[in-house]
């Protein structure tokens, strides 16, 4: 149903097209309840009597203008029937359309995002509890795209972190992860503790 100027159709559109629907079958009702009162005589009621005179038991002006407009009614009902299904329809397409469009921009969005996050070559698969790694707040599935002096540049082996580690021993290292699709910045301190190495976490090269 276009609107008038090529409007899209609203929803107070809609609100106003069932209003006029509700209104339409008010009528009808009010028609079909006059001719329930002419004796019964309904839609189809003979208006003569067995002789072929008009009867004179019912207004036979009421009857017929009762019974012409029920049949202009039911035409303007079905009508605006039809125009609410078309409003709805119109409505359902372009909330459709609407989902696919935010759909579309966050891919988007997303994919922007990804584009402009450093590049990582490593990720942290294990942190031990109460870990020099684990107080720092490195968590699991962290990507590490900085490790002190070391990035995706320059990195050849595990070696190279364990290298930086053990020069950095009781000094802070600076360390960037990328966590959750976010760049995080990490301050870790290698150091001794209760359990193995200096660090008590577990860091994989990434598998590009």
């Amino acid at each position: 149903m276009a609107q008038p100027g090529g409007c899209p159709v609203t929803v107070s559109d809609v609100q106003q097209l069932v209003r006029k629907k509700d209104e339409i079958e008010a009528q009808i009702k009010a028609c079909y309840e006059l001719l329930e009162g002419q004796k019964g005589v309904g839609m189809n009621g003979p208006l003569v009597d067995a002789e072929g005179f008009p009867r004179d038991d019912i207004d036979l002006y009421q009857v017929r203008t009762a019974r012409h407009n029920i049949a202009c009614l039911q035409n303007d009902h079905k009508a605006l029937m039809k125009q609410v299904e078309e409003a709805l329809h119109q409505l359902h397409a372009r909330e459709k359309e609407k989902h696919a469009r935010d759909e579309a921009e966050a891919l988007e969005e997303a994919m922007r995002q990804n584009q402009s996050l450093p590049q990582a070559f490593a990720k942290v698969n294990t942190v031990t509890p109460g870990s020099p790694a684990s107080i720092a707040g490195l968590q699991v599935d962290d990507e590490v795209v900085e490790f002190g002096s070391v990035n995706v540049n320059n990195f050849q082996s595990l070696q190279n972190i364990a290298t930086v580690v053990q020069h950095s021993e009781g000094r802070p290292l600076s360390v960037t992860v990328i966590r959750s699709g976010k760049v995080v910045h990490v301050g870790l301190t290698p150091k001794r503790w209760s359990g193995k190495g200096l660090l008590g976490c577990n860091i994989i090269p990434l598998q590009r």
